[in-house]
């Protein structure tokens, strides 16, 4: 009867989590072409073109899963986005069974669920393609097994572990992150007793080998990754002081998801039920404090909450137990689920832009709705990640009608070279239509791939001061200019040149056209 009555309910908690990650999926679905395609999916989809054992931004496993979805699936919007939608639902479906596994009932499940899927990021990154939206799974999966191994004190479950930390590793760099906030977590708790245990070992092992494919790319091409984030780190990121990183945190999970977090650092760190789990607790603190130190963007926090959610909403279960506060569960339910909807348009294109643009002024949102802390690049009046998918048809139509101009003649040796990968991908895959050749770029791994068999005889290139071009050319026509209304400020009113006589060969310059950031 016992096990019956444990079946039933472990039935009933898989249906519940279920119906939860069920309401994300579908919004994604249901909304993830109201925009276009984003700036970095186009380089993305051209990556998964070159496929390689690294690339100068990022390791190799998501674009190879991205050219699997693209063979199955096709090149479109919806295609391209189905494994994000689905992975943002399985983000949720992890998050109640860490719930489960920490000792949460029903209750605690759902509302650990709930605050995933009405935390904006999560929304945000699931409704696109990135390694980001992979990110957090490969971080749950990883702590769910330590808190299997605490509980069980099943060694072998190490093994597994490294599995999921060496793909974890080949998905994006930043799994290392967690990995230290493992290794100082297990240095400062009583799980240390695994650091004298062969299976611990074995799975470094395991993971070590599983990312050594990406580290001997790296290796062979000069550590490019490495200078990647030098620049980004100089050039590129805004840096944030403890306070504004804070604050960015809260605008991340969902405001009212704060008192579940902050809750769950209280249970790992200091509450007796907590002790046992207390190097989750102590993964945290590392993360939160190499972020701090480094002025790295809020974001890079974003995949170790779902950990604190899951925690913090045991606190409050137990907290409610009593049935004159029972009140309480159904007012905490309602007022997350209304708050995500008031902060979803703010996360998914449910909204027309302009309707967008008047609903944040309308919330007094200001710059903090637009993560304007994050980079040091000028916003307009759209969020980042809602501007990076407007502009880019229009991209292709000038650049398009600039190749269009040419003589016969001219179109087969003519180059088409831009300022970075968006509009070189944006070209790649747009530009089919108008026949377009493939683009060549200095940004990231279009500078790796080369500027191909191009003389440099005719050269269409986007943006770019024309007291530039005319050093390097010998002739230089302005013949069009590129407008877009929602996009990011400085994709808006750049010219377009045809440039004619390259001064010197396209190859013997190519070197320092690198631009790696």
């Amino acid at each position: 009867m016992a096990d019956a009555s444990r079946v039933s309910n472990g039935v009933r908690d898989t249906v519940l989590a279920m119906g939860l990650a069920a309401v994300p999926l579908m919004l994604h679905l249901l909304t993830n072409t109201q925009y276009g395609y984003f700036r970095d999916e186009f380089y993305y989809i051209a990556c998964s073109a070159h496929l390689d054992f690294g690339y100068v931004d990022h390791p190799p496993l998501s674009i190879l899963m991205l050219a699997v979805e693209r063979w199955l699936l096709g090149d479109s919007l919806s295609a391209i986005r189905f494994l994000p939608a689905v992975a943002g639902a399985l983000l949720v479906l992890l998050t109640a069974a860490i719930t489960r596994a920490l000792g949460g009932g029903r209750f605690a499940q759902g509302l650990a669920a709930l605050a995933v899927v009405v935390a904006p990021f999560y929304l945000a990154v699931g409704n696109f393609f990135s390694m980001n939206v992979l990110e957090p799974l490969f971080w749950m999966m990883a702590a769910y097994l330590l808190v299997r191994i605490v509980n069980t004190g099943n060694s072998r479950l190490w093994l597994a572990f490294g599995v999921v930390a060496g793909l974890g590793l080949e998905n994006k760099h930043s799994m290392l992150l967690f990995g230290c906030g493992v290794l100082v977590a297990l240095l400062l708790t009583p799980q240390r007793k695994y650091l004298r245990d062969g299976w611990l070992w074995l799975g470094a092992v395991t993971a070590a080998l599983l990312f050594l494919p990406n580290i001997l790319w790296e290796a062979g091409l000069g550590w490019p990754t490495l200078e990647f984030m030098h620049n980004a780190q100089t050039y590129k990121i805004a840096p944030m002081s403890p306070v504004e990183l804070l604050v960015q945190q809260i605008l991340m999970l969902q405001p009212l998801t704060l008192p579940l977090w902050l809750a769950g650092i209280w249970y790992y760190l200091f509450s007796r039920h907590g002790q046992r789990y207390r190097l989750c607790g102590w993964i945290y603190v590392v993360v939160l404090a190499v972020c701090i130190l480094q002025r790295t963007k809020a974001y890079y926090l974003a995949p170790i909450y779902p950990l604190l959610l899951a925690a913090g909403a045991i606190v409050f279960e137990r907290l409610t137990q009593r049935s004159d506060r029972g009140w309480l569960r159904p007012a905490c339910i309602s007022a997350l689920a209304i708050g995500g909807i008031i902060t979803a348009p703010l996360a998914l294109p449910v909204l027309p832009a302009d309707t967008l643009v008047r609903y944040a002024r309308f919330l007094h949102l200001g710059e903090s709705a637009k993560g304007a802390t994050s980079e040091t690049a000028k916003l307009g009046e759209l969020p980042q990640y809602f501007a990076d998918m407007f502009g880019w048809e229009d991209v292709v139509e000038a650049v398009a009608r600039a190749y269009e101009s040419l003589p016969v003649e001219e179109r087969r040796k003519a180059a088409i070279y831009v300022g970075n990968y968006g509009e070189a991908g944006a070209i790649d895959v747009l530009g089919k239509a108008r026949h377009l050749p493939p683009a060549i770029s200095g940004h990231n791994n279009y500078w790796l791939w080369g500027p191909g068999d191009y003389s440099g005889e005719v050269v269409i290139v986007l943006g770019g001061p024309s007291q530039d071009l005319e050093s390097l050319f010998e002739k230089v026509e302005r013949v069009g200019t590129v407008r877009c209304g929602y996009c990011m400020p400085f994709e808006n009113d750049r010219s377009v040149y045809v440039c004619r006589g390259l001064k010197r060969p396209l190859k013997e310059i190519w070197p320092q056209l690198k631009h790696y950031v």
